[in-house]
């Protein structure tokens, strides 16, 4: 399943060789060209630099780093990017420079060839009028370091083509972006709001709000960030910063401008002084003002039609990894308050923003309120996507109301055929919202947990039976329940990066929205054990073989795919299959008097030892509560129908939560610590 696109990055600089990098780490080709040998060699040098650092650091090992590297061809010539798919520029942001580059490219590549820039503060339209085909030009702007950071804003102007932002973010995908579009504009929409939170902090320390690491820590622990913005700007640059500002006040108003200190710092040619004492009493003020700076220019943005208030965040918590986005914190302080702080700036400084849609939510006291599903119809075929990256598409009572009434909206309207689902970003849907879970049993709400469990097998079953024909799309991973949402589709299309696995063992439940009762199905009791018991991930291509995994396919092909899926209709997902040989092990391992044996740390006598050795090693570190509970619901759905094996997994849910296993491994989940269980309680309703 190979990826089709030849791609190109001009400019061998960190950010040209990042992005190269970072495509040729998922699996595609990529050119990377420089005027001169040197400038190529040392940008190839620097990749696998960078890539050494990670076998150092156990990330990659020394033949996924040739592999990585014999996918990236150095070159000084602009005619091997001739039949290129894509170009991405990456030069000096000057548009003198960028535009002859622009001009060079527009010459010689392909009508086919699309043409992107990198650009983080000019705009995409200028650059799209040096070239005769406005149309394939378009912004993508990755930021530092492009190998590691996720996000890429895509940027088309006016002119550019559905076609051409269609195949850039298809491409995005392909090399594990998270892709948001936003509109062609000063600053886009992260450095929009993150330039002047970084400006605004130094008008603070002219102000005499606070010295500098005061304020750093202030802003830390307003925004739930790891680094402060001076210290942010000794790391990217004070240049930037300043040139940022400069051009975002140009364009917008007089609010943007750099502030004095800053520039008279550029000009010193220093970096900021971080030593000093940390002094609280001015803490409130310096929150508040520089939340007011990012409240007030996100919602300006959003109502200029910059991106969504979605986009937004996802701007924020993957570009920059803030904790919340603007409109979370915004949530998070009160809307009145927030408006409040932002009303406030601006009654001292009229250039700044006065958003008529944070005071009309302010008026009605609402928070607001976040669209997690997208619906886009292709072909009579309705797209259903779960779109919180940044979570990884975790389930929680929000996403699983959209998701039933995409999904509803969708089975009534007669014009479509099929509703095929998927998640944004890298993963299909890491599972269900832990930080969910443990907040109900923290707060003696159990219920809720077992409410929002009934509402999502409701919408699960409805799925399963629909008269359309509904197919999941895993192309990355999938946890827990969202593992059971794809098995609750009727069909499933998989790339080689989809994967299952079912983790709850290790957190001390038992998954709990029908993966175990449909598993059963597919491929029998025993198998069902060894999988959910040891959490064991099921490729896609293992996947397939188990039939699972309807179709195989690659990213490029899964619109057409899925087409073809639709058209055949509906089938039989639970019809007899061979299970492959190499799990017959397994399958002897997993039956009834063997996995007592296992369960309680015995070798079954007829499993090969060293077989035996391992599955008590990997059960010994599970919850033995949760793994006696899977034991006991997996015989019991062997013998029973679908509708029966969930109202089964329903009435163990609430002994379940009420252990103290069930919050010690949803808690050491969160904090990524190996939980320590503690078996039989007294609460525990046996099984």
């Amino acid at each position: 399943m190979g990826k089709k696109f030849k791609l190109g990055v001009v400019g061998a600089g960190n950010m040209g060789a990042g992005i190269a990098q970072k495509m040729a780490q998922e699996g595609l080709h990529v050119i990377l060209v420089d005027l001169k040998e040197e400038q190529v060699n040392r940008g190839v040098t620097n990749i696998r630099s960078t890539l050494e650092e990670g076998v150092t650091r156990g990330i990659f090992n020394e033949n996924q780093v040739t592999e990585v590297m014999d996918r990236i061809h150095g070159s000084t010539s602009y005619e091997d990017l001739e039949d290129a798919d894509l170009v991405v520029e990456a030069v000096f942001e000057d548009i003198g420079i960028k535009s002859s580059v622009f001009q060079k490219l527009d010459a010689i590549c392909s009508e086919k060839t699309i043409l992107a820039t990198n650009t983080s503060s000019l705009f995409v339209k200028d650059i799209a009028e040096c070239t005769v085909r406005p149309d394939k030009v378009i912004g993508m702007h990755y930021f530092y370091h492009p190998a590691k950071n996720r996000l890429v804003e895509v940027i088309p102007h006016e002119g550019t083509s559905k076609e051409t932002i269609e195949t850039t973010l298809l491409i995005g995908k392909l090399h594990n972006k998270t892709c948001i579009t936003v509109k062609d504009s000063p600053g886009f929409a992260v450095n929009r709001y993150f330039v002047p939170f970084l400006n605004e902090s130094v008008h603070l320390l002219e102000e005499g709000f606070g010295n500098i690491p005061t304020i750093d820590a202030a802003a830390k622990q307003a925004f739930e960030i790891g680094m402060g913005p001076f210290e942010l700007m000794n790391v990217t640059g004070l240049p930037i910063a300043e040139h940022s500002s400069s051009h975002l006040a140009k364009e917008i108003s007089e609010f943007y401008a750099p502030a004095n200190l800053l520039k008279e710092q550029v000009e010193s040619q220093k970096e900021w002084d971080l030593n000093g004492e940390v002094l609280e009493e001015n803490f409130d003020d310096i929150k508040k003002h520089l939340l007011a700076v990012v409240f007030g220019i996100a919602s300006a943005q959003v109502e200029e039609g910059v991106a969504s208030i979605e986009d937004t965040d996802i701007g924020a918590k993957v570009g920059l990894k803030w904790k919340l986005g603007p409109f979370e914190l915004m949530n998070k302080m009160g809307i009145k308050e927030s408006y409040s702080i932002v009303n406030e700036l601006y009654s001292k400084r009229p250039s700044f923003h006065h958003p008529s849609m944070l005071k009309e939510q302010a008026e009605n006291n609402k928070p607001f309120a976040f669209k997690y599903v997208d619906t886009e119809v292709k072909n009579s075929i309705a797209y259903l996507t779960i779109n919180r990256p940044e979570a990884m598409n975790a389930l929680n009572p929000g996403v699983v109301e959209q998701l039933e009434e995409a999904f509803e909206s969708a089975e009534e309207n007669p014009d479509i055929n099929g509703i095929a689902i998927q998640g944004a970003g890298k993963a299909f849907v890491a599972g269900a919202d832990i930080k969910f879970f443990i907040d109900c049993i923290e707060n003696n709400h159990i219920e809720k947990n077992v409410a929002f469990t009934r509402r999502g097998h409701h919408l699960f079953r409805r799925i399963e039976t629909s008269d359309k024909k509904t197919v999941a799309i895993l192309d990355g991973l999938s946890l827990g329940g969202g593992s059971e949402l794809a098995l609750a589709c009727q069909a499933i299309v998989a790339t080689d990066q989809g994967s299952m696995a079912f983790p709850e063992s290790g957190l001390g439940i038992y998954p709990g929205l029908g993966g175990m009762l449909r598993l059963n199905h597919h491929i029998g009791k025993e198998l069902t054990k060894y999988y959910v018991m040891t959490g064991k991930a099921i490729r896609a291509e293992e996947a397939k073989e188990l039939n699972l995994v309807t179709e195989l396919t690659n990213l490029e092909n899964i619109q057409e795919t899925v087409e073809a899926m639709v058209k055949k209709g509906r089938s039989d997902k639970y019809e007899d299959r061979n299970i492959p040989n190499t799990l017959n092990k397994y399958k002897q391992a997993f039956a009834d008097h063997n996995v007592e044996m296992l369960l309680s740390g015995k070798k079954p006598g007829a499993i090969n030892k060293e077989t035996a050795e391992k599955l008590i090693n990997i059960l010994s570190a599970k919850g033995p509560i949760a793994l006696k509970t899977i034991n006991h619901l997996v015989n019991k759905q062997a013998e029973l129908t679908i509708d029966d094996g969930i109202e089964l997994e329903l009435n163990h849910l609430t002994a379940i939560f009420s252990t103290e296993d069930a919050l010690r491994g949803l808690t050491a989940s969160i904090s990524n610590t190996q939980p320590v269980f503690i078996g039989e309680t007294d609460n525990y309703e046996h099984v």
